[in-house]
């Protein structure tokens, strides 16, 4: 995918003025960062921008403002934290309504500026030409590092390239040549392990994957709408009813196009979803009227690794149950530690992102283990389901 666009490198950012977006949308409370992993990908490219470059301002958006300025939504808090991290002082530059005025707010004297939350312009999710063009004027080329925005038409992260040459970041290359490791061009076989509540919310994700991969591993609730569709009862487990035919039509697509969909053979069951409640492991038809499956068991985590150790590659979306509540955790775990295992072997290129799996990975304590974490949500999504996203088409023009 990198063969489409061009990659900063030093030689390009040499001597060059470079606004350069970023996500730094990490949680905060009272001023103080929650988790920096996010802010932490980045700092290693920065750097080596600050080395060539002539001067680095950073473009970032916090939270929903709506285009309205919203104190407790600043970057503001941000500044210490990166001055600290590439070891010199970096400035803010503070809100200014007139955004055509930012290049007089910007002195050429600072190495590294941070800018006030884009989304305090309301231009900025409009995608706005003027605000676009106004951010062009702060630099001589365009550095786009935030994969986890580029779904987003947005002036920061679309419409500047209009202005500038522009140019993808290295954590931004590092990710596109990982998803396309992983779908486009993956070693075979290739697996994709997806979990979460609802069919509904990951349709165009299966429809999608079903013609990429060898093997689709489901688990979750969305499972169970799957089991339904085969008959099996699910008693109270959450499932979706009116997604029965939709859930067969994939089944039948599937096996058309030579994709083996793999479904739980027995699930870790309760009557409530509650912290040392009573559980049971029940096979497949074998629940009480009033028991809900609220992970995979045993039988199916074994299953699921038999499966992946068929695999080159594997794409992991999703947990395996509702594993913020221990023992329903336990199957999210245990494939956890597998992949991360496999992939520490050199027997499996594995990549996760989207949603509740970084949470996952992270409680499998398999983070530095696996090929790449994306710490994407929604763009991740987005890429699986096959669109394109707009940040990444425009830097290909």
């Amino acid at each position: 995918m990198t063969d489409h666009y061009n990659v900063i490198s030093k030689q390009s950012a040499q001597n060059k003025r470079i606004v350069m977006r970023v996500d730094f949308n990490v949680p905060m409370q009272d001023g103080k960062i929650l988790d920096d992993t996010r802010i932490k990908r980045v700092i290693p490219g920065i750097k080596t921008l600050l080395e060539c470059s002539k001067q680095l301002i950073l473009v970032t958006h916090l939270g929903r403002p709506k285009g309205n300025v919203d104190n407790t939504l600043s970057s503001q808090p941000l500044q210490e934290y990166l001055s600290e991290a590439v070891s010199m002082p970096v400035r803010f530059i503070a809100h200014i309504e007139d955004s055509s005025q930012l290049l007089e707010a910007v002195d050429s004297h600072d190495k590294i500026c941070l800018l006030e939350n884009c989304r305090f312009y309301a231009g900025e999710e409009q995608n706005d030409q003027n605000l676009a063009r106004a951010y062009a004027s702060l630099a001589d080329i365009y550095v786009n590092d935030a994969f986890s925005c580029s779904h987003r038409s947005h002036a920061s992260i679309q419409a500047i390239t209009g202005f500038l040459p522009s140019y993808a970041g290295p954590v931004l290359a590092v990710e596109l040549t990982a998803l396309s490791d992983a779908l486009e061009s993956p070693k075979r076989p290739v697996a994709a392990f997806v979990g979460g509540a609802k069919i509904s919310t990951k349709l165009s994700v299966l429809e999608n994957l079903i013609s990429k991969v060898d093997k689709l591993l489901l688990a979750g609730a969305m499972a169970n709408t799957f089991l339904a569709a085969r008959q099996v009862p699910v008693a109270a487990s959450l499932y979706e009813p009116d997604l029965i035919p939709t859930a067969k039509t994939i089944l039948e697509l599937a096996q058309q196009q030579g994709c083996k969909i793999i479904l739980p053979v027995d699930g870790v069951v309760s009557t409530k979803l509650e912290k040392g409640g009573r559980f049971h492991t029940r096979l497949n038809g074998a629940l009480e009227d009033n028991e809900m499956i609220l992970d995979i068991g045993p039988a199916s985590v074994a299953l699921f690794k038999e499966h992946i150790k068929d695999c080159k590659t594997l794409l992991w979306n999703g947990p395996a149950g509702a594993f913020e509540i221990a023992p329903y955790d336990e199957a999210s775990k245990s494939l956890g530690a597998f992949i991360g295992m496999r992939t520490r072997n050199g027997q499996l290129i594995s990549v996760a992102g989207g949603g509740d799996t970084v949470a996952a990975v992270n409680l499998a304590g398999v983070a530095d283990e696996l090929t790449y974490v994306s710490l994407a949500g929604g763009a991740f999504l987005e890429w699986i389901e096959g669109k394109s996203l707009p940040g990444i088409e425009a830097l290909h023009s």
